[in-house]
């Protein structure tokens, strides 16, 4: 399930140009570049997102989650990789981005492990934050459920991968680039798609330096600490 990549320039602190927009009714400012997801995250407007690293900046693109209306254009778009401008109307519940949010949050669920109660990350979960916010249901109805079968690597002394869980949003893999060795990255295309190292290499076998921020960052519980 790759995409196209959504990462901007960094934009100086420093920059006194600023942008007026106005998002789910609330005028706000930004600085030219930033894209519409953080401008609204900071701002305290929640848009679901799985894939946006908000120290970093970064948003892979994937879960296409943030979808969200713009005056103007006659389709919904990621909020994620939409660049701000001057005198944008954005809303972030309009009934197309709501429609197409919901089927995104279904398709992930299709191949996701949902074993809640016995998973690490039960309570402080992603999917389960959508959920709640939204109203959602953890479950699909569209979607037809398919259990990747994967096999866990446990083969690192510090953490476990189990890739039935894992939702492809990328995190894991912008942190390792950012902070590590970027021993992580996308394999394979379309269903097949999933995180691996080169050559399927287990983890316990990779230059993983044990940072442990991919684990930090993975919002489902794919990757947890031993």
């Amino acid at each position: 399930m790759k995409t196209r990549d959504t990462r901007s320039s960094p934009v100086p602190e420093s920059s006194s140009e600023r942008i007026s927009l106005v998002i789910d009714g609330k005028e706000l400012t930004a600085r030219p570049g930033e894209r519409v997801l953080p401008v609204a995250l900071r701002n305290g407007i929640w848009i679901p997102n799985l894939c946006f690293l908000p120290d970093a900046g970064i948003a892979y693109g994937g879960c296409r989650l943030c979808w969200v209306a713009i005056e103007g254009k006659a389709r919904p778009v990621p909020a994620c990789s939409e660049p701000v401008k001057e005198g944008m109307k954005v809303t972030s519940r309009g009934e197309k981005a709501e429609r197409l949010r919901k089927s995104s949050f279904e398709f992930l669920l299709s191949r996701h492990r949902l074993d809640c109660k016995s998973c690490p990350a039960n309570k402080r979960c992603g999917l389960q934050e959508i959920a709640r916010k939204c109203g959602y249901k953890l479950k699909t109805l569209r979607f037809s459920r398919e259990d990747p079968g994967l096999a866990i690597d446990d083969s690192h002394p510090l953490f476990i991968f189990d890739p039935n869980r894992c939702v492809l949003c990328g995190r894991c893999v912008e942190i390792c680039r950012t902070r590590s060795v970027g021993i992580l990255d996308f394999s394979r295309r379309g269903l097949q798609c999933r995180i691996s190292i080169f050559d399927d290499q287990p983890l316990g076998e990779s230059e993983c330096s044990g940072c442990l921020a991919c684990v930090d960052v993975c919002p489902v519980g794919a990757l947890f600490r031993k």
